[in-house]
């Protein structure tokens, strides 16, 4: 399938928000894994559109579909490469994938790294979302076998004890 004629790629918006929820959501359904988000939309509006921004997202859409696709991403920091933009999630809508959506929402954000001098970018992937690997293989990307990633869930935050000093220290700044 061809790109729509019609597509168009621009920054997100506050208002894009719902649509923005609902791929998140898809794309969880998608990675088995529908009763994870949960991330809702006011917290999304106080992390993109608040006074302290943390992320920022390009859509893909047209007149007639509305929005196909997103990728979110975030500025991150390298201690050995420096300045890093970091893509959280490039989602394309389950009937729009394979017409080529997703490779320009790639390039929104490899020109996003290169706005911001970025020395790099990342993301991941499951290792068995056999179409997205291929995708990041056609393109040209380095998919790293050897870093194993690292996580500590809100729960596990919440349980995890810190040094009472450190933390303290932190939390009165």
């Amino acid at each position: 399938m061809p790109v729509p004629i019609n597509l168009r790629i621009r920054r997100g918006t506050e208002a894009d928000l719902p649509r923005v929820h609902e791929l998140i959501v898809e794309l969880a359904v998608y990675e088995r894994a529908p009763d994870e988000v949960t991330n809702t939309l006011a917290d999304m509006r106080r992390d993109g559109f608040g006074p302290n921004p943390i992320f920022g997202f390009f859509v893909a859409e047209t007149d007639e579909q509305g929005i196909l696709g997103i990728a979110l991403f975030y500025t991150g920091y390298s201690t050995w490469k420096g300045r890093m933009l970091y893509l959280e999630d490039l989602i394309v809508t389950e009937q729009a994938r394979g017409t080529g959506i997703g490779r320009k929402l790639f390039d929104a954000v490899v020109a996003e790294a290169r706005r911001t001098s970025a020395n790099r970018l990342r993301w991941q992937v499951l290792e068995w979302n056999e179409p997205a690997i291929g995708f990041y293989k056609k393109i040209g990307a380095n998919l790293d076998p050897e870093w194993h990633n690292g996580t500590l869930t809100a729960e596990e935050l919440r349980a995890y004890r810190c040094d009472p000093a450190v933390e303290a220290a932190i939390t009165l700044g």
